[in-house]
């Protein structure tokens, strides 16, 4: 199910990254721990009175030599498209500016809620700043403190009041996957492919598509699927569709919906550092993952070439170690008929689970074949380990002290449990756990 989502729009320097991280939760970073995975700074996931949502900060989104007003614009129309609630900062310091109030025109005829918040509101002498924030006639302006978390419980509050109760219905048995990929890597053409019949336009031009198109369709075994891309007719004189932050973006609100993620590259162009970027989103969300390489009918082949490319994708993507990878393509059809059986394969890792004991008893091997860390005179005990959760498969390890299991350690348990069951196209988790 996709989270309701928060936008957060405003001219720069009111503070919209100060206020993005608040309500992250976290001081979002631009690398993560694990090799490969980059996090980009535009996007979050963020929490308030018990409702998950989805945190955008459009200042992120960069728009190249655009003229600073035009900057502005297109960020508030990002945020108009993709928002289910936008926050609008304003900064008390300044007073109303003239970009503040294009934005509030603009985002005053979206019909979309609107909260107006005020920032740099930093002690209760300011308070009487605020009023003036009237003029721009989005209702009752909210005075914030970004540097110091003031006021925001109050913004959340009323955010959450406009999130829609409607839940995405989690139909029973259907698989749901979604294709990623930089633009031009042929998603839409796969996607006709797979269907066998021209749902989706298809273009040569980067970033034509738009707009997330669901389709349900059956495999010959019977099995549903319904495919979410981010799919439709660009909307025109759009200057922000090839930004490579805008369709990571977009990425990340199909990845939410999926049970299985198809990581499509491009045979002819090979792997680029975007690339990485969105099957990290994947990858930390635990969905199934397949890597796709599309347009393999265009390659020069040589005797190794599909081993070589094979073991550059391994190399390249080192955390995805577990992720099949097969070779396609869009227009002679080739290996398009595996596509189904593996996508059902990859979901039913997902959803695997492995019995207590079963579990416990490939535990206790693997210490035996290599025995638990120490550290200071101190050896890491494991008592016993538990399934607790599917999509992906998440494993509880009691121990007497969390920080003895080192992630070297953690890693070596996960690689024994896939030994076992394979767990083929999905991440899976091991948590330490202290033993009360």
């Amino acid at each position: 199910m996709a989270n309701p989502t928060l936008a957060i729009v405003g001219r720069p320097n009111v503070g919209k990254s100060t206020i993005f991280n608040r309500i992250a939760g976290e001081r979002i970073s631009i690398v993560e721990d694990t090799p490969g995975v980059t996090r980009d700074r535009i996007y979050a996931n963020g929490e308030w009175l018990g409702r998950d949502f989805s945190i955008i900060d459009t200042g992120g989104i960069d728009l190249g030599d655009e003229p600073f007003m035009d900057q502005i614009k297109h960020q508030a129309e990002i945020a108009i498209d993709e928002a289910d609630v936008i926050i609008f900062v304003t900064s008390a310091k300044e007073g109303v500016t003239d970009a503040d109030e294009m934005v509030a025109r603009i985002l005053y005829r979206s019909n979309k809620p609107v909260i107006l918040a005020v920032n740099k509101v930093d002690n209760p002498e300011m308070r009487a700043e605020i009023y003036e924030f009237y003029s721009l006639g989005l209702g009752e302006p909210y005075p914030i403190s970004g540097s110091h978390g003031l006021g925001l419980g109050d913004v959340l509050d009323e955010a959450v009041k406009h999130f829609s109760d409607e839940m995405e219905e989690d139909d029973e048995g259907v698989i749901k996957f979604s294709l990623i990929g930089r633009p031009n890597v042929g998603k839409s053409s796969l996607i006709n492919a797979i269907l066998g019949e021209d749902r989706v336009i298809v273009s040569d031009i980067e970033g034509t598509t738009r707009d997330a198109i669901d389709t349900h369709f059956a495999s010959e075994d019977g099995q549903e699927f319904l495919m979410i891309d981010t799919a439709g007719m660009r909307k025109r004189g759009k200057v922000y569709e090839s930004t490579e932050k805008y369709s990571v973006m977009r990425a990340m609100r199909a990845i939410e919906r999926s049970d299985v993620v198809l990581m499509v590259l491009n045979g002819q162009e090979g792997i680029r550092e975007q690339d990485k970027r969105v099957a990290g989103y994947a990858h930390e969300a635990g969905k199934g993952i397949i890597i796709v390489v599309n347009k393999w009918d265009l390659v020069e082949k040589e005797t190794n070439t599909m081993r070589d490319f094979e073991a550059e994708i391994r190399d390249e993507f080192q955390y995805l170690d577990y992720a099949p990878i097969i070779f396609v393509s869009a227009v002679t059809k080739q290996r398009l008929n595996k596509l189904p059986e593996l996508i059902e394969e990859v979901s039913m890792n997902q959803n695997l689970r492995v019995p207590s004991a079963v579990l416990n008893d490939i535990i206790m091997d693997a210490v035996a074949i290599n025995p638990t860390p120490t550290d200071k005179g101190k050896r890491l005990k494991i008592f016993y380990a538990t399934q607790v959760a599917v999509k992906p498969p998440t494993f509880i390890i009691f121990v007497n002290e969390e920080e003895l299991m080192h992630f070297s350690y953690a890693r070596f348990l996960e690689n024994q449990i896939r030994k076992a069951f394979t767990f083929e196209g999905t991440p899976i988790r091991v948590i330490p756990r202290r033993r009360k």
